[in-house]
């Protein structure tokens, strides 16, 4: 099997930082409000990470179309849509729950906090999953760069 080297390192990324965001829920519970601020940081470091490399690889390289059975296409579709809702409110409540936290609200950092770990981890999960139906289940569709999507229509 040949996986392709961005998407399998860009997965990677948002893995870890799923297992980092629920060892510093971890941390929290046990009162250990540094090691938990360092750990969540590092969360959104590998969020972050992940969020580069996805989104240079969608504007130099593009995005891979889905290559399983046309049957699957629109539940792949549908899964998708799904994903990117979960990643984009992930995101925002992400910024917005380390933002809480670093100007010490932390009534409402505790109450928005457990919301935005349980959407990253289901966004994690939903993530590994297209990953594996774009890659590893099925072969991965034509890859059309932004670029050469706007020029040649």
């Amino acid at each position: 099997m040949n996986l392709p080297f961005l998407p399998t390192i860009s997965t990677f990324f948002i893995v870890l930082s799923a297992v980092l965001i629920a060892i510093g829920w971890i941390l929290i519970k046990q009162r250990k409000i540094e090691a938990h601020k360092k750990v969540m940081i590092a969360g959104a470091i590998a969020a972050l990470t992940f969020f580069i490399i996805y989104a240079s690889r969608t504007v130099f390289v593009g995005n891979t179309a889905f290559g399983g059975p046309d049957e699957l296409k629109k539940y792949y579709t549908t899964f998708l849509v799904f994903h990117i809702i979960l990643a984009t409110s992930g995101g925002v409540f992400g910024l917005v729950t380390l933002w809480l936290g670093f100007k010490e609200n932390y009534k409402k950092h505790r109450k928005i906090g457990p919301v935005t770990s349980i959407i990253w981890f289901f966004t994690a999960i939903t993530g590994v999953i297209v990953y594996l139906l774009l890659y590893v289940f099925y072969e991965g569709g034509v890859t059309t760069s932004v670029f050469k999507a706007i020029i040649n229509p």
